[in-house]
């Protein structure tokens, strides 16, 4: 599997300077965490589960998140189970390939060790498991579980833990818990994919709800949340973590307007996009999406999950390294003894050593995303997306 690997060979020519490398379930942690892009969640109570996951791989998506927890009611956990089990199996007996990095998101432990029994071979098409309400004391047994799991399967198993509790929220338990889940990761940082944010959790916990016109980052409570995640789990000296980002959770609007806030990202810069394409991203109502996504990345968080598949090109689309990012990059590690050097684009400085850490990461991602051509705008990829 490779990103934009749904598009024909002629477009991503047109788009990409360096395409996207491919890569699979084998492939290095760190370049799976860095691929994993718009995770895109769905009910595991689905009795099309098969089919919409093939669908949605030959629509560009490269990880998937089948859900046993919220998703779905209480009553509902047994039959998504055995539906889960089945079609899982379904797709193992097809021999299908391409298809994307699956993990399942369980409610208890216990689930880990009897799922991946249940699923018997088909257990190799799994990534891993998505562990909710992570804190120190809920997330031990689920990662000794996923530990035991894997030995008795013999598939690697990756852990992505959400971190959306009460314990985070709560300016006086937040600190305690942050460096104590830390310590706990550590232990099994092998397993550790990627550290998700719940971000629908943390605003429960006092009752609040961002409307479509405000990003996580508006709401104060949430953005100290994030803040204080990336500070304790996302640093570049090696003992971080993939972090991503949270949920948008509003769906595409028919007949919209561009706002004005989307006349601010990087559709200012871009030329007008074909008729057709702009009535689709209109449609999409894309505006508060691509503002979040750009405040994401802006805050050290990478990918982003999604509960509905408009919303996927436009994670994707903006995770491709523009070719200015890509010249900073190269400029700033190919000079070993530090120093500062103006960029190529003469429009920054760009400083050897402070900026090597941001440049690693830059060049991790156009191994995965590609990198655009010069006069490649967002607007182009994100139409590319919406056509294709």
């Amino acid at each position: 599997m490779r990103h934009f690997g749904h598009l024909a060979d002629d477009v991503r020519d047109r788009l990409f300077l360096h395409q996207p490398v491919a890569f699979d379930l084998h492939s290095d942690a760190e370049v799976l965490s860095t691929a994993l892009g718009a995770t895109l969640y769905s009910p595991a109570t689905r009795s099309t589960l098969a089919a919409d996951i093939r669908k949605q791989a030959a629509r560009g998506v490269l990880s998937m998140v089948l859900c046993l927890e919220d998703a779905i009611a209480d009553h509902e956990v047994p039959a998504a189970e055995a539906n889960l089990v089945a079609q899982l199996g379904e797709l193992a007996e097809a021999g299908d390939t391409g298809l994307p990095l699956l993990f399942v998101r369980v409610r208890a432990a216990a689930q880990i060790t009897d799922l991946t029994r249940r699923l018997g071979p088909a257990v190799r098409l799994l990534a891993g498991y998505v562990v909710p309400k992570f804190t120190e004391e809920s997330g031990g047994p689920f990662l000794e579980a996923l530990t035991a799991a894997e030995e008795s399967s013999g598939q690697r198993l990756f852990a992505m833990p959400v971190l959306e509790s009460p314990e985070l929220a709560h300016l006086e338990t937040r600190r305690e818990q942050l460096f104590a889940i830390s310590r706990l990761l550590e232990k099994y940082r092998d397993r550790i994919l990627a550290v998700r944010l719940g971000v629908t959790d943390l605003c429960s916990a006092y009752g609040l709800r961002r409307s479509p016109d405000l990003t996580a980052y508006d709401v104060a409570l949430v953005a100290g949340v994030i803040g204080d995640v990336v500070n304790v789990l996302g640093r570049a000296d090696g003992t971080g973590y993939t972090v991503t980002g949270p949920v948008w959770e509003y769906f595409p609007v028919q007949e919209r307007m561009f706002k004005p806030q989307l006349r601010r990202t990087p559709f200012a810069e871009a030329q007008p996009p074909a008729d057709g394409v702009r009535q689709r991203i209109i449609e999409h109502d894309l505006d508060g999406l691509i503002r979040e996504i750009e405040l994401d990345r802006a805050n050290g968080l990478l990918g982003k999950t999604c509960i509905h598949p408009s919303h996927v090109p436009a994670v994707h689309a903006l995770s491709v390294v523009t070719h200015e990012e890509y010249s900073d990059a190269q400029d700033i590690l190919s000079r070993d003894g530090g120093g500062v050097l103006r960029s190529a684009y003469t429009n920054k400085m760009n400083e050897a050593k402070p900026h090597r850490a941001w440049a690693e990461r830059v060049l991790l991602r156009a191994e995965v995303f590609g990198v655009a051509r010069e006069d490649v705008s967002f607007a182009e990829l994100l139409g590319a997306c919406l056509c294709g």
